[in-house]
């Protein structure tokens, strides 16, 4: 591993370990509903979850009643991963790998899944085509990556351009929410169909889910310890809450509505 690839991975598991991403992942939980449901599992097929963090999808497949790695390059994610699934009485195979290079044999799985995970491996086309590797003929493939224009698309750019650029070779992880992008890397490969969903955030004051995510969302806590020696943390919070104002829906309590792409693709 080249050591720009290798500080990229170490800047990666800074990021995912700052906070508490379990509290981030219940607001996100009912993406991986949606990507389940839309995977149709069955009991006994084969569920590989790629950046699985707390677990968001995987539980939900192995409640189906599948056999389920949950994948990820954090391993510190799963002490919440195996709380949320001795909780929900399902088995899953917690396993520490790479996104990028996945540990596993070519058409392993019925399915491979990804909530808003693989789209932060820094190089699309290898992640992308591991994906594709490790899925057996007839399987498919189905991913939830935040769309750029949507509220968690810009608050993810938000905090990138007030950071350091990123070590070369890293590609932004929010081009995997564009549909012409994501059929690009996918399309030549799989039969894609995408449809547009939302998470719907909800919190009693802005101030709420300001305070909720500078304590618990990791790109937020890893930029104050990066900015606040700078003076410029107050500038980023003053940029997070222009946006949480501008896409505020809600009457009386803040309500955000986080577009993403769901991607479901069927390897021939």
């Amino acid at each position: 591993m080249s050591d720009e690839l290798a500080e990229i991975k170490s800047v990666q598991r800074a990021i995912w370990t700052a906070g508490d991403y379990d509290v981030i992942a219940g607001h996100l939980w009912d993406a991986g509903r949606v990507v389940v449901d839309a995977a149709a599992i069955e009991p006994q097929m084969d569920v590989l979850d790629v950046a699985t963090g707390t677990g968001n999808a995987a539980l939900r497949a192995a409640e189906a009643g599948a056999h389920v790695v949950g994948l990820d390059l954090t391993p510190e994610l799963f002490d919440a991963a195996r709380r949320r699934a001795q909780a929900a009485r399902v088995h899953v195979d917690w396993i520490e790998g790479d996104a990028e290079e996945l540990p596993f044999g070519d058409e392993s799985f019925d399915r491979v899944l990804s909530t808003f995970g693989v789209m932060f491996a820094p190089r699309h086309e290898l992640a992308a085509s591991e994906l594709v590797r490790v899925c057996r003929s007839g399987g498919q493939i189905l991913l939830a990556n935040w769309a750029p224009e949507g509220f968690f698309g810009r608050f993810i750019q938000t905090i990138t351009r007030a950071l350091p650029p990123p070590p070369a070779g890293a590609q932004p992880p929010i081009l995997w929410g564009k549909e012409s992008y994501v059929r690009a890397l996918l399309g030549g490969q799989i039969l894609l169909g995408i449809e547009r969903h939302a998470v719907e955030f909800v919190f009693a004051t802005l101030d709420d889910m300001l305070a909720a995510y500078k304590e618990h969302f990791g790109p937020l806590v890893l930029a104050r310890r990066i900015l606040e020696p700078q003076g410029r943390y107050d500038d980023l919070i003053a940029d997070v809450r222009a946006l949480l104002e501008q896409c505020d829906i809600g009457d009386g309590e803040l309500r955000i509505l986080g577009e993403y792409l769901l991607v479901v693709g069927l390897k021939p």
